[in-house]
């Protein structure tokens, strides 16, 4: 079996120090071009590649950067994702993320398997993780952010918003525009759904108008299909509801379209707003209310976090709040402002 290249191949092939090879593959921009062009040839020409394992040995930690999220299909965390990228890409890291499906189970063994490999630092979402795995963060041996939330106890930094303001923001909305049967439709219900749920119920107590009878939850997944389903299964319960909050803009859709399809009139009979302001949001007939969250922004903020600390530098605000912004559009536009 032939022999592996090894870094001090590369560097005599090249006529440079160990270290200058090193300093191409981490930090290229500190070196001359001409010399950077001479040693990615040789690089080329060999076909050396770094071995992370045994630089971890030799540093205590790679230049791999963990990141946990709970979806791969969720647009919400692929904005995330994009933020993180689009920052990272000029950085000398790499990137490896990870799915917990929702699963603290699956998260705790996701961050086993990032911590041995001795990560140069951790992105993870929320702050419902289980004691072991917010042991493992608390004890890891390198920065940690947690995203999408905030929160009185970070493992160490967070940069998020309150789902439990923003989600008070939305249904005082509805309050303000005269609905007085106001229902919250929530699909999977992990613990970001439930804080929205929360301030939804905060904000009707505080109006005397909370019902508990007009929750209406399900622990599948959000489509816009089940949108649909969830406000039928609201309406068979003859309640009057006129109008609902939706933890997400997929259900908010689906409860549009079934309005449509029932001849119900959207905003007068029934007011609608989501959470996440997608994209769809403002081009729907009509368009939907929703609360805008910085998602790209929260990746962005993440990784600069992150790698400051990596790199020794100070971060000034470890706990960031990138707050939200209630989109205000016609399907919940029962009184309209004055001219």
């Amino acid at each position: 079996m032939e022999a592996r290249v090894r870094l001090s191949d590369v560097a005599k092939a090249a006529g440079v120090s160990a270290a200058t090879v090193s300093r191409v593959l981490r930090r290229p921009e500190l070196v001359s071009p001409g010399v950077r062009e001479r040693i990615l040839g040789v690089i080329e020409e060999l076909g050396y590649f770094a071995n992370p394992a045994a630089r971890a040995l030799a540093s205590a930690r790679t230049n791999v950067i963990g990141i946990l999220i709970p979806s791969l299909t969720n647009n919400v965390f692929a904005d995330v994702l994009r933020g993180i990228y689009s920052v990272a890409q000029d950085s000398p890291y790499d990137l490896q993320f990870a799915n917990t499906r929702y699963s603290n189970l699956e998260e705790e063994n996701l961050l086993r398997v990032f911590l041995s490999q001795k990560p140069a630092g951790l992105i993870v979402t929320g702050t419902d993780q289980s004691p072991a795995s917010r042991t493992l963060l608390k004890q890891a041996s390198c920065p940690v952010v947690q995203i999408m939330e905030t929160g009185d106890d970070p493992v160490d930094m967070m940069v998020g918003f309150s789902h439990v303001r923003s989600a008070h923001a939305a249904t005082a909305h509805l309050v303000g525009q005269g609905y007085r049967s106001i229902a919250f439709l929530g699909a999977r219900m992990d613990p970001r759904t439930r804080r929205r749920m929360q301030g939804y119920s905060r904000a009707l107590e505080e109006a005397g108008l909370f019902d508990e009878r007009l929750i209406v939850t399900t622990p599948r997944s959000s489509t816009v299909t089940l949108g649909c389903e969830l406000l039928g299964l609201l309406l068979e319960k003859e309640l009057n509801a006129d109008a609902v909050f939706c933890n997400n803009d997929d259900l908010a859709l689906g409860v549009l379209f079934e309005c449509q399809r029932r001849r119900i009139a959207v905003p007068s009979q029934m007011g609608i707003c989501g959470f996440n302001d997608l994209e769809m949001m403002a081009v729907a007939n009509p368009p939907v209310s929703s609360i805008r969250t910085f998602r790209q922004e929260m990746g962005e903020q993440a990784i600069r976090m992150l790698i400051d600390r990596i790199e020794g530098r100070a971060v000034t605000t470890p706990l960031l709040d990138l707050g939200f912004e209630l989109m205000v559009r016609q399907s919940s536009q029962r009184q309209l402002p004055p001219l």
